[in-house]
């Protein structure tokens, strides 16, 4: 597995962290869902790898993890996960993905410009919410290594 990873260039903590696993283990107990998603990316199409539909359906089931944050009323960040999905099985154009992507990233802008008042004040307290944050961080990469892996509970065995 080390050796596929630094072939297609991951990322050195990556690289370490897989050491001597083997691709069986290494994606049974791997927690980075960011992770698991990039070497899906780079593989995709390849002989016993997922699809890239497969892919696409992995990445919208981590990010309808984030859907609690957006605001009521505020469906553009659902609707385009929902057209990724529909692209991701051959049902919707690459048109309509980008029209759906783009006013989620609206909406998002919106969403982001609307917390920049209370940044200040938050960037005060930032510090002793820092190790809360990145236990947070590793829960929710976990959570969605495990929604990946409902998807995809195996990958090929590599030398």
């Amino acid at each position: 597995m080390r050796k596929l990873l630094i072939y297609l260039d991951a990322c050195q903590p990556a690289i370490d962290w897989v050491g001597s696993k083997t691709s069986t283990e290494a994606w049974a107990t791997c927690h980075q869902a960011d992770w698991m998603l990039w070497l899906l990316e780079r593989t995709d199409g390849k002989p016993g790898w997922p699809t890239a539909g497969v892919v696409r359906h992995c990445a919208c089931d981590c990010a309808e993890t984030a859907l609690k944050y957006a605001p009521d009323g505020e469906e553009r960040p659902a609707r385009a996960i929902a057209v990724a999905r529909l692209y991701a099985d051959g049902l919707a154009t690459v048109e309509e993905l980008d029209t759906a992507r783009a006013a989620a990233w609206a909406a998002a802008g919106a969403a982001a410009r609307d917390a920049a008042g209370a940044a200040a004040w938050a960037a005060a307290r930032a510090a002793a919410r820092a190790a809360a944050r990145d236990a947070a961080w590793a829960a929710a990469m976990a959570s969605m290594a495990d929604l990946i892996r409902k998807r995809v509970p195996t990958i090929p065995e590599v030398t």
